[in-house]
C-alpha cells in the first residue's frame, strides 16, 4: 500500500538505479493490485501503460501511472452514479445507514465533485507527463495531489458539518 501511495517519489528516488522499464513493470503491478474494485478496467489501462513501454516509452508508461490511476478512479465514482448506490452515499451509509433524503442528494453532490476533482487532477498529472522533468512531476503527483486530496476531503468535511449545523 505504501509503494502505491508514494509512487512517484518511489520513482524519483529508484529510476537512475533501475531505469525506466523495471519502474514500469512494478507500476503496472501496483496498479492491477490497487484497484480490486475495476480489476479488469485497471488490467486494461496497465496494458496500455505497458504498451506505451513496448513502444519505445517506457518512461512515458511509468511517470503515466498517476493519470491511470485518476482516470480509474474518475470511472468507479462517474459509473456509481448510474448504477446502483453512488460511492459517497455507500460510504456515508456506513456510519449513518439511514441517511436521510436530502443526505442521498448531498452524497450525489459530493460524487459529482470527487469526479471533477480526478479530471482536474488527471488532467495536471498529465501535463507533468508530457512536459515537466521527473523532479517535476514528482512534486506534483508525490506531494501536491496529495495536499490536494486532503483539501478536497478537509473542505467537504467542513461543508457537510456547516450543513448539518444549519439543519439543526
Amino acid at each position: 500500500m505504501l509503494a502505491a501511495l508514494g509512487w512517484p517519489i518511489l520513482v524519483f528516488v529508484l529510476h537512475d538505479r533501475l531505469g525506466s522499464w523495471p519502474l514500469l513493470v512494478m507500476g503496472v503491478g501496483l496498479l492491477a493490485w490497487r484497484v480490486p474494485q475495476a480489476r479488469r478496467l485497471a488490467f486494461g489501462v496497465a496494458a496500455l501503460l505497458l504498451a506505451a513501454g513496448i513502444m519505445g516509452h517506457a518512461e512515458l508508461g511509468m511517470r503515466a501511472y498517476p493519470v491511470a490511476v485518476n482516470a480509474i478512479m474518475l470511472a468507479i465514482f462517474l459509473a456509481s452514479l448510474f448504477q446502483g448506490m453512488p460511492i459517497v452515499e455507500r460510504l456515508a451509509r456506513l456510519r449513518e445507514p439511514d441517511l436521510t433524503a436530502a443526505g442521498v442528494r448531498y452524497t450525489r453532490r459530493v460524487t459529482w465533485a470527487w469526479c471533477g476533482f480526478f479530471i482536474i487532477n488527471g488532467t495536471i498529472a498529465t501535463w507533468t507527463v508530457f512536459h515537466t522533468d521527473l523532479a517535476v512531476w514528482t512534486l506534483y503527483n508525490g506531494v501536491i495531489s496529495y495536499g490536494l486530496i486532503g483539501l478536497m476531503f478537509g473542505s467537504e468535511w467542513l461543508l457537510r458539518q456547516r450543513l448539518r449545523r444549519s439543519l439543526t
